[in-house]
């Protein structure tokens, strides 16, 4: 009896053929994943307590650089080498120096002038913060609270210094002061937050508005500077009465401000991505915004501050509406020319971006 022979016909490959199920150590082969996808004998995510103190350190780091750039400006704030003018005979001037320099070392930075009207005019043009004329009948502080509360405080309170220590009684007169229905200034004190905003928040609201149309979005931000700056100058003139009489010239600084902020970050984008627009606004949030100065002017700060918080929009942008709404445009044509080159500067990278998206678009990237 012969026995049975039984043939079974298999479907796989042979052994260790390419792409074939079971099949390992070959070209084209899937190794087997663990759940969490990865390899057998990968590493092993790291570990909760890792990430979680990693994490932690991280924004505490964060938190500690934040803090240092609002805080540490303000600590470090103050009267340094500011310019005044001194007007009397030498002889009498000579001890008020001398008592000047005891009672605020460093602070300011003495120049002759002929008469009390030359130091008057010098004080409305922003040449000199301020300064002194010394008669026979005393001690007289020119101060511009317009410009600078804290200077003229400042100045006030070395002057009455002086005066004590010389003997001299002592008057103030303030040539160029801040409106009755706004005697601190905070009006224009407080345009720094807005500016920002203004500058940030429209990139965003455009884009997404018109993704596909870059004209229409770059309307859309002159447009807005241009509404905004109005807006915020009639609320500075007809609701907190902080300036008077001079609405368009704040309405044209405020636009001008905006603008150096909106069109930089609008090409940042435009060329460079979302990376680029972030790290934009970020850099006007966290370095244009706490050295811009405007409450106190650029020049109350430490001097390297307030010379880089002077050349980004938002202190630029603070000097210029300072002058327009008090001192008829006297020291605000550096601010201004900065302003007009940021616009220029964010045109510019804008452009290149669109040529770079239209050269992918043809090349089929």
């Amino acid at each position: 009896m012969s026995a049975a022979t039984t043939t079974t016909t298999s479907t796989a490959g042979p052994a260790g053929a390419p792409g074939t199920p079971g099949a390992t150590g070959t070209p084209g082969t899937t190794p087997e994943k663990s759940p969490r996808g990865r390899a057998p004998g990968a590493r092993g995510a790291t570990p909760p307590v890792v990430r979680l103190a990693g994490l932690t350190a991280g924004l505490g780091a964060i938190l500690v650089a934040l803090l240092a750039l609002f805080i540490l400006p303000s600590l470090a704030s103050g009267a340094h080498d500011l310019p005044i003018g001194v007007v009397g005979d030498p002889a009498a001037t000579a001890p008020v120096e001398t008592a000047l320099d005891a009672a605020a070392p460093g602070a300011f930075a003495v120049e002759a002038f002929g008469t009390a009207d030359d130091l008057a005019q010098a004080v409305r043009e922003r040449d000199v913060v301020g300064g002194l004329v010394v008669t026979a009948d005393g001690l007289e502080a020119v101060v511009a609270s317009a410009g600078s509360t804290a200077i003229s405080g400042s100045l006030t309170a070395a002057a009455t210094a002086v005066g004590q220590a010389t003997g001299l009684p002592v008057t103030v007169s303030d040539v160029v002061p801040l409106p009755a229905d706004d005697p601190t200034g905070i009006g224009v004190g407080g345009l720094a937050f807005p500016l920002v905003f203004g500058g940030i928040v429209p990139v965003v609201a455009f884009r997404k508005v018109f993704p596909r149309s870059d004209g229409w979005k770059l309307a859309g931000l002159v447009t807005f500077a241009a509404v905004g700056g109005t807006v915020v100058a009639a609320v500075l003139q007809l609701w907190f009465g902080s300036v008077e009489g001079v609405f368009w010239p704040v309405a044209g600084a405020m636009a001008l401000g905006v603008a150096a902020l909106a069109v930089p970050l609008a090409g940042l984008q435009q060329a460079f991505g979302a990376k680029g627009f972030t790290l934009g606004a970020m850099s006007m949030m966290f370095l244009g915004n706490p050295l811009a100065g405007i409450a106190t002017t650029g020049a109350w700060l430490p001097p390297a501050l307030g010379a880089l918080g002077q050349a980004l929009p938002p202190g630029a942008a603070g000097t210029l509406v300072r002058s327009a709404a008090y001192f008829d445009g006297a020291g605000g044509l550096r601010a201004a020319l900065t302003l007009v080159a940021w616009v220029v500067v964010g045109a510019a990278l804008h452009v290149v971006g669109t040529r770079r998206a239209a050269a992918r678009v043809t090349a089929g990237v």
